[in-house]
């Protein structure tokens, strides 16, 4: 009896060692990311510490003793919140390919899209979001509605001002899109049929995004010489209509301006502000900006409409016409970029969609002009006119880099690149415009304005791309690692993070951000793309009284 009993107490031992050691090998986290220097999204200073994932959200940071399914060795390394793009135009292509690389890649995990709307109109809005979500995602996606977009459907893309039957058509589309989870109303109003649309009328529209407590986003009707004025009728659209405004891709892009009209615009919102206005901004930290050549044309060449004014284009006499104008500068309802860019020279084609003019990118019109023996007008709608049905796209070098740190200094600016995502990595985005900042907004902000020149200290620059516009969009779950957050992080090495993307190779990745994870899960592992697709739609919660 005695054997036996030493017998059954051995075993019991090992039964209760074996029992232990499991427990013990159990993970008790997804992940934890161990001794880093954790930048909470705040602005606070960073400290020494690990954080612990699960369940897709931050449950400790500090000294984490448990073990984590998966653990990353951040020694020398910030821990961030993911960056969220307050200006993406990724709306469309997500729908063909979710990866997003070229976001990931710059430690994005969240973009709010639609500048131009959404790629479906307003009562098919929650089946395009089933379908992003049922394809999957590797970022978290949020969108505008825009005002061009019920302005189409209900009066057609021509001049003119809507009766009251059809602005309340308008106002129905609006409320729609809202409480199909949009984030609010946008207009893009340097751009013919946007362009058309009244101040009135666009506080009516933003009206209805207010009464849910959205926004009025807007790219400004003008940024050139009329900028100070352009955004006092922002903020009098959301002064009078109650909603937030976000004024898009902030910048005083005119050459002969430059450092006085950004000051004006940064007093003039400043001011706004004092007085209980919700108004703030997002940059890309770029000199030039990208858009179509068609900007080139004055814009009652689309007073009628796209066909007609395509015919305007081809029409010789016209021409003259629309030469004499853009030699003139800018005029009521139509901003000048080349006058605002100091002439053809400032303007660089970009991606003309033709086998024909292909030779020429990367050339200012000015170039292709002298090469071609024809005006450089003439040149940029010849290749407009070639490259149909594409937009060829141009870069328009209108911006300066004082100009830029004032704006980037301002505590209620933030980061947003106009760009989208790519369908693969190393291709360019999703608009056919091969701009840096595609691929190298957000570590730019970081390696030039903190590294390179001392415009920000580390732990704003983070803000500006993670607290603030989170806390600005409502999504109060993100932005901030801390407890309860859910876990969308960046591992990034500050000595070797570099944009590296410039105007002779927009597409080169960035380096130094190694690890991204997005709700939890590890989407970028050592600089390469996991597979996963984690990221969330997200839909601002509307609900109208009386609705």
């Amino acid at each position: 009896m005695k054997k036996l009993a030493v017998l059954y107490g051995a075993v019991a031992v090992l039964l209760c060692a074996g029992a232990s050691s499991a427990y013990a090998s159990a993970p008790e986290y997804d992940i934890v990311i161990r001794n880093g220097r954790v930048l909470d999204g705040a602005g606070n200073p960073w400290v020494h510490a690990d954080v612990a994932v699960k369940d897709g959200r931050v449950v400790s940071v500090g000294q984490v003793t448990g073990s984590g399914a998966r653990e990353v060795d951040a020694t020398g390394r910030y821990v961030s919140p993911g960056f969220i793009d307050m200006m993406d135009q990724s709306g469309r292509v997500l729908l063909k390919s979710g990866e997003a690389e070229n976001k990931l890649r710059q430690g994005v995990t969240t973009v709010i899209a639609g500048e131009g709307g959404t790629p479906v109109p307003a009562a098919d809005i929650p089946g395009y979001f089933q379908q992003l979500e049922q394809q999957g995602i590797s970022i978290n996606f949020g969108t505008y509605y825009s005002s061009t977009q019920a302005r189409v459907k209900v009066m057609g893309d021509g001049a003119g001002s809507p009766t009251e039957a059809q602005l309340n058509e308008m106002k129905n589309e609006v409320r729609t899109a809202m409480q199909a989870g949009a984030f609010g109303l946008t207009s893009a109003l340097i751009y013919p049929p946007s362009s058309f649309q009244s101040t009135s009328d666009l506080v009516t529209l933003a009206g209805v995004s207010a009464q849910c407590g959205g926004f009025y986003a807007t790219h400004m009707r003008d940024e050139s010489g009329d900028l100070v004025q352009a955004v006092e009728e922002a903020i009098e659209i959301g002064e009078k209509s109650g909603a937030k405004v976000e004024i898009f891709h902030l910048k005083a892009a005119y050459a002969p301006g430059w450092g006085q009209l950004m000051p004006q615009a940064v007093a003039t919102i400043n001011a706004a502000r004092a007085r209980g206005v919700d108004v703030a901004a997002d940059l890309y930290p770029y000199t030039a900006g990208g858009t179509g050549l068609e900007i080139i044309a004055p814009s009652w060449v689309w007073a009628d409409g796209i066909e007609k004014g395509l015919e305007r284009l081809r029409d010789p006499a016209l021409r003259e016409r629309m030469k004499a104008e853009v030699e003139a500068g800018s005029m009521p309802g139509w901003s000048n970029l080349v006058h605002a860019s100091g002439g053809f020279g400032n303007v660089r084609l970009a991606n003309g969609f033709s086998e024909k003019y292909a030779p020429y990118h990367g050339k200012s019109l000015a170039e292709i002009g002298a090469a071609l023996n024809r005006h450089p007008a003439d040149a940029a709608w010849d290749i407009l006119l070639e490259g149909l049905p594409n937009r060829s796209v141009a870069l328009y070098f209108m911006m300066s880099e004082p100009d830029i740190e004032t704006a980037l200094q301002q505590p209620w600016v933030s980061i947003g690149s106009d760009a989208a995502a790519s369908e693969s990595l190393g291709a360019m985005d999703a608009l056919g415009l091969p701009h840096p900042r595609a691929y190298g907004t957000f570590p730019r902000i970081i390696a030039e304005y903190v590294k390179r020149r001392p415009v920000l200290s580390l732990e704003d620059a983070v803000r500006k791309m993670t607290g603030w516009p989170a806390q600005r969009m409502g999504l109060s779950d993100r932005g901030l690692i801390r407890e309860g957050m859910r876990a969308d992080i960046v591992v990034f090495d500050l000595d070797t993070l570099d944009d590296v993307a410039g105007w002779d190779n927009p597409t080169d990745v960035p380096t130094g951000i190694e690890t991204v994870i997005v709700n939890g899960v590890v989407t970028l592992a050592d600089g390469a793309h996991s597979g996963a697709r984690a990221g969330n739609v997200l839909r601002h919660q509307c609900v109208i009284p009386g609705a």
